[in-house]
């Protein structure tokens, strides 16, 4: 089968594609010819040799096909997604024509996903499972709840936005870049913030406090979000746009507000007992969109091709994805 392979830790030229054997699942795991892929952020980290897991094959989620199933899960042919159980951080992932994934990590599509191009299947799985939990599970969020998603024109960003507003919530987004707040307000955010590390003594001066804090540039903006949010409200760190440096000396004492609620989810954890993949309602998403509930379409669309990935990941290295980009290895 055709792979994209890490050769050695550096910038995207050392994405080769090269030939490796078709792998065989065990019981208990599934064969998935793989269809189409998204990129994440992850990917680029571990091709620098910035992330502790790391395999030769990247890609820590895809869609497509089951190919062999030896447990009997899955019927073969039936269209499924599969994201993290250690895909492209333990196990070879989904930089391939096909991988095994832990059965415990790949979820049917539903009927809805008949109606819905390989491209557009490739933009949900990490981005809206993650957000979805993110939401509704850390932050609690809830129906006329004020919301604030910093780091809103990214592919998580963007599908937290969707799930929010669609779940009826007030929601503000933060964007580094001028240029995108009309797309933002087109995916029905109320306010657009220009992203700033001091971010709370500016909203200080215009608005109130929200009940939930998104919290997606990092450790960099992190203290400055847990001052965003009323006394009971919550704050959810759940992503690094900013750099994977810690916090500089932090001190709860000092710098955490009381009666505020801090948490961290990572999708990594999906596939465990106490976070199975089934407690997210993926199939109701893909319904959703297609139906027109809200766009999911992904920024950018690559072949399954060395000069392609290379290129994506480029672009991703210089923050201009402007969304959730896919690569699509079956059309």
């Amino acid at each position: 089968m055709k792979t994209i392979l890490i050769t050695e830790f550096g910038d995207p030229s050392v994405l080769k594609l090269t030939e490796l054997p078709t792998p065989s699942p065990e019981p208990g795991q599934v064969l998935i010819k793989i269809a189409a892929f998204g990129l994440n952020h992850a990917e680029m980290h571990m091709r620098k040799g910035e992330w502790a897991e790391w395999m030769p094959v990247s890609g820590i989620e895809c869609v497509g096909t089951v190919a062999s199933c030896p447990s009997g899960e899955f019927e073969l042919g039936t269209r499924v997604a599969s994201l993290m159980g250690g895909l492209g951080r333990t196990i070879n992932g989904s930089y391939a024509e096909y991988t095994v994934a832990n059965a415990s990590n790949v979820v049917p599509l539903g009927p809805a996903a008949e109606s819905l191009s390989w491209a557009q299947l490739a933009a949900i799985p990490e981005s809206y499972a993650t957000a979805w939990t993110c939401l509704f599970r850390n932050l609690e969020l809830k129906a006329g709840q004020r919301l604030l998603i910093r780091g809103g024109t990214s592919a998580f960003g963007r599908a937290a936005i969707n799930l929010a507003v669609n779940a009826g919530a007030h929601v503000t987004a933060t964007t580094r870049n001028e240029s995108r707040i009309d797309a933002l307000r087109a995916l029905g955010v109320e306010n657009v913030e220009i992203e700033h590390p001091i971010l709370s003594e500016h909203l200080s001066k215009t608005e109130s406090k929200f009940d939930a804090v998104l919290e997606l540039i990092g450790n960099s903006t992190i203290v400055d979000s847990l001052k965003l949010v009323r006394r009971g409200g919550r704050v959810c760190l759940a992503g690094f746009l900013g750099g994977l440096a810690p916090v500089p000396d932090f001190n709860p004492l000092l710098q955490m507000a009381s009666g505020v609620y801090f948490s961290f989810f990572g999708s990594f954890v999906f596939g465990t007992e106490e976070f199975p993949l089934s407690d997210v309602p993926l199939q109701d998403i893909v319904t959703m969109i297609a139906e027109g509930k809200f766009k999911a379409e992904p920024a950018r669309i690559f072949k399954f091709g060395e000069s392609d990935i290379r290129e994506a990941h480029a672009l991703m290295e210089r923050n201009q994805a402007g969304g959730k980009m896919v690569v699509v290895v079956e059309e």
